[in-house]
């Protein structure tokens, strides 16, 4: 299939592909790349990540500034992330030397107070800035960064607007997630009986604005019905994927930025903001670990067993993917142009799977790769909220079973009925309070079937 782009439309104003300047090429270094929501970021611990499997990690000095540095310690790479903060500095685990804000060794215990710390014991630091609640590292030098090319989404900081937030680790590489939220066609069948119906499922008038080493500009609308709203889709280099919905008279808007970050060959991690001005009173009063476990995770976990086992095929067969696709101009020009912009674009990247070509893609087991199906560490252990709701259930249900114990104990003790009647009640009222405790833990453990 030969896509042709469209003339090109006057970019909207506020758009993500404003920048300073336009750039012919594309340097993936000089780039800005989300790690994670502000209220996820621990307070008092350091936090690892990675960016194309290159160790990075994250604390606060005693300013609260947030500092990035690599993760690994010039003196034996030990991991710094595996240590802890005091004074404001991190200190590795192993020897005990300690970092600064700009990565200087400040601390070495081995060595004598007349001695001075070696020039070549520091590492490297990174510019971080925290906007619209997220945390972004500059990926390149930091003289180079340039803070207005950060995406950020402009309907965001309007009045009245309301953001869900959602963070997630996924066990394939960035490129297949981009490409499985650049296509809506696969919304009404995969998430079936999620916020969608497969009855809905129908051919797409689908449009490329624009390409460029920015991202792509482009839209779709469906066509079971005449005259129906065009929904504006972007691809906003490297990280961004962003779905518009509005309407002008009514001041109304409702959007879905989601955001990713490359941590390696078979991870990335995923930040999906959905945002709107007219959210209703429920929405914005329900604790972010409901949202996260009625919703949010069975969204994701509707595709991420389809796209591992895609992943999985794509590289068994070593084919490129023009050889193994067979798009359709009604459903899949989005995916096809995000792929194609990879071909283009992608030689400074590490790795990339493009349309007819690619770079440092294999099939070999990758150790740090996700469990596909886990829940528990993909998404709670890494929230804030559900990771606070989980500890909380599981001090409930022990403390229901342990007093239900001791209810039981005392109504088997006693020869008093009323005592008796009063302390087996409370004991089964425990007990299923525990019961309905252990149901909502596996919540967040459990990964979802569309079968259950």
């Amino acid at each position: 299939m030969i896509l042709e782009t469209k003339k090109l439309e006057p970019t909207p104003k506020n758009s993500a592909f404003e920048t300073p300047e336009s750039q012919s090429e594309f340097n993936w270094r000089e780039c800005w790349y989300p790690v994670c929501f502000l209220q996820d970021l621990p307070i008092n611990r350091p936090y690892s990540f990675s960016l194309y499997d290159e160790p990075f990690v994250l604390f606060k000095n005693t300013d609260g500034q947030i500092i990035c540095l690599t993760d690994r310690c010039p003196h034996r790479a030990a991991r710094l992330s595996d240590g802890q903060i005091i004074d404001g500095r991190i200190e590795c685990l192993y020897h005990g030397w300690q970092f600064g804000q700009d990565g200087q060794c400040l601390h070495i215990p081995q060595l004598s107070t007349e001695a001075k710390i070696p020039v070549s014991a520091c590492i490297s630091s990174f510019k971080v800035i925290e906007r619209q609640k997220i945390i972004w590292i500059w990926a390149g030098e930091v003289e180079t960064a340039v803070d207005e090319l950060i995406p950020t989404v402009p309907n965001l900081d309007k009045p009245g607007c309301f953001n869900l937030d959602y963070m997630r680790d996924l066990p394939y590489d960035q490129s297949y997630f981009i490409e499985n939220v650049i296509d809506p066609a696969h919304i009404p069948i995969s998430h079936e009986g999620i916020f969608s119906d497969r009855t809905e499922a129908q051919p797409l008038e689908m449009e490329v604005l624009e390409s460029s080493s920015q991202g792509i500009r482009g839209r779709y609308r469906k066509t079971k019905k005449p005259n129906q709203p065009w929904q504006l889709l972007d691809f906003v280099a490297p990280s961004l994927v962003l779905y518009r919905l509005g309407n002008e008279h009514e001041s109304k808007f409702l959007g879905s930025a989601l955001y990713s970050i490359p941590l390696g060959k078979s991870r990335c991690r995923v930040l999906v903001r959905n945002y709107s001005n007219f959210f209703n009173f429920k929405t914005k009063l329900m604790p972010p670990w409901v949202d996260h476990i009625m919703i949010r995770n069975k969204v994701l976990e509707g595709d991420l067993p389809i796209v591992v086992e895609q992943k999985g095929q794509i590289e068994r067969l070593g084919k490129n993917l023009q050889e193994l696709y067979l798009p359709l101009k009604t459903s899949d020009i989005l995916v096809v142009a995000y792929r194609k912009w990879l071909d283009k674009y992608g030689s400074s990247l590490p790795f990339y799977q493009g349309y007819s070509t690619a770079k440092n893609i294999d099939n070999s087991e990758d150790p740090n790769q996700l469990k596909p199906l886990d829940r528990f560490s993909q998404h709670t252990l890494i929230c804030n909220s559900c990771s606070q709701a989980y500890q909380l259930t599981k001090r409930v249900q022990q403390s229901c079973v342990g007093v239900a114990i001791a209810f039981a104990a005392i109504a088997i003790l006693t020869d008093i009925s009323g005592i008796k009647i009063a302390t087996v009640s409370a004991s089964v009222a425990l007990i299923i309070l525990a019961v309905m405790s252990q149901k909502l833990k596996t919540q967040f453990e459990h990964f979802y079937s569309r079968h259950e």
